[in-house]
């Protein structure tokens, strides 16, 4: 059986495998749940984190010219004004009458044939054309498989809002952020000063949004609480053409999901917007799609084209003055926007999905299921395994674990069942390497380093052990 058909392509087995190890819990789970709401468990954090720090070193750290940012995630509700979320930022979604569940109508649509009704332009198609469809076409209820039960689709807005004040009937409303983004835009002229950095350069944050969106059950795909990543990176079009830098960025976006990530080729594209897909002040957007069990989904923005649009509105609304002074040319101008934007929420699925395999083992009846990360995404770099738990052969193995622990490799003890048992256990986890302490080991301080993937063993001194602590070693 080769590789490729060793790998699981199913959501469901993945969710389930998922809360068994502790990498995602159903959220609120001893009340029943809240629906699309997910808990990252103490190896699915650990994934989590690696992937976020591994963004900010590439994006941040690797780079001179992009500069970190945290901004609230409470603004002032006159941003969302500016930035045309309170008026526009809305998806189509029906009713069913037979089931009494509501429904994004473009995503029926997409779900259920190739066709697409006329004046297509996804969740911006006009309500009329999509209910004809729906009607014309017999798009079935998803759970009833009845048709013709939909109501006439109506926009609903998709930001979360809330009161502030002490009492809620005195309060101002005040919105959830949907987006990280503004929160750079709104910062632009106090990064700028901070740094003192001229024209072209980015600005980086990774923070939490919401979206009150219809969320299909495709696991972490589409929650309404997630996790974004984006770069803001600001340019004088007058200087640098648009298509140059935007290119650039794209294949900077790609190769952090391909050399960094190590996400599998054959299972991504690239996907222009079509011009209807496109917000009015774009000139262009690349998405970088991921072939996930339910089909291709949008895993990052590779790069989009935002103009001039979101500084010029902030100019407009806030009446500060968001213009860049070029003063060499003595010339003032408002910078253009590209902007790379991850999820990290998705880009944590895509890592799931494309590390999970089942595969027989010579020698066992039962296959082993495996997480195989590269090296730098594995939650536990090492696992340290006593042969038993007697003989002192704990103790050495305990010694070692904290030895390694404090040195700043983040491994993992283990002593219960056999050691074949612990080495599964190992492999569901990712853990790239085992270390065995045996009896041998008692006598010269060797041991046994096992590799999750070829099954290879090894017998080193702890002085060794370092040389193999990283991702060029042990993906050879």
């Amino acid at each position: 059986m080769t590789e490729c058909q060793n790998k699981v392509n199913n959501l469901e087995e993945l969710a389930k495998f998922c809360n068994h190890k502790g990498y995602i819990f159903q959220g609120s789970a001893i009340y029943g749940g809240l629906a699309n709401t997910w808990d990252y468990g103490p190896l699915g954090v650990e994934l989590k984190n690696n992937i976020r720090q591994l963004w900010w070193k590439y994006w941040v750290h690797d780079r001179d010219d992009i500069f970190g940012l945290d901004a609230a995630i409470l603004m002032n509700p006159k941003v969302w004004e500016a930035s045309g979320h309170v008026a526009s930022f809305s998806d189509p979604l029906v009713d069913s009458k037979s089931s009494k569940k509501r429904y994004r109508a473009d995503k029926l649509i997409e779900e259920f044939t190739n066709e697409r009704p006329a004046n297509w332009a996804g969740e911006k198609t006009p309500p009329e054309d999509l209910y004809k469809f729906l009607i014309d076409k017999n798009i079935p209820d998803p759970e009833t498989g009845e048709t013709n039960c939909w109501t006439m689709p109506r926009m609903f807005n998709l930001m979360f809002k809330t009161k502030q004040g002490v009492l809620e009937e005195e309060g101002d409303d005040i919105y959830l952020r949907p987006e990280t983004a503004q929160g750079i835009f709104v910062n632009f002229k106090n990064v700028q000063r901070a740094t003192r950095q001229k024209i072209p350069f980015g600005i980086a944050q990774v923070g939490k949004a919401f979206r009150n969106e219809i969320t299909p059950g495709n696991f972490t795909f589409r929650t309404r609480e997630f996790e974004q990543m984006e770069v803001e990176y600001f340019f004088d079009p007058a200087q640098t053409p648009w298509k140059v830098l935007f290119e650039e960025l794209k294949d900077y976006s790609f190769k952090f999901i391909t050399e960094v990530l190590k996400i599998s080729q054959e299972n991504l594209r690239l996907r222009d917007h079509e011009p209807n897909e496109l917000s009015h002040y774009s000139k262009g957007t690349t998405d970088i799609e991921y072939k996930f069990p339910f089909g291709w989904g949008e895993l990052c923005a590779a790069g989009a084209y935002r103009g001039a649009f979101d500084l010029n509105q902030h100019q407009i609304h806030s009446g500060k003055d968001m213009q860049f002074h070029n003063q060499v040319e003595k010339r003032r101008y408002i910078p253009h926007v590209i902007e790379p934007s991850f999820g990290l929420d998705r880009l944590v699925l895509a890592v799931l999905v494309d590390c999970f395999y089942i595969e027989p083992v010579e020698g066992s009846k039962e296959p082993r299921r495996v997480m195989k990360f590269p090296y730098q995404l594995a939650p536990y770099k090492l696992g340290v395994l006593p042969l038993m738990d007697k003989d002192g052969l704990d103790d050495l193995a305990k010694k070692v674990y904290r030895d390694l622990r404090s040195q700043g490799i983040y491994c993992v003890y283990d002593e219960k069942g056999s050691i074949g048992k612990r080495y599964r256990r190992q492999d569901e986890n990712g853990t790239p390497w085992c270390l065995t302490v045996d009896y041998q080991s008692l006598k010269d301080k060797t041991f046994t380093l096992r590799h999750r993937d070829t099954l290879g063993q090894v017998r080193i001194s702890l002085d060794e052990l370092p040389k193999y602590l990283n991702s060029s070693v042990f993906g050879k």
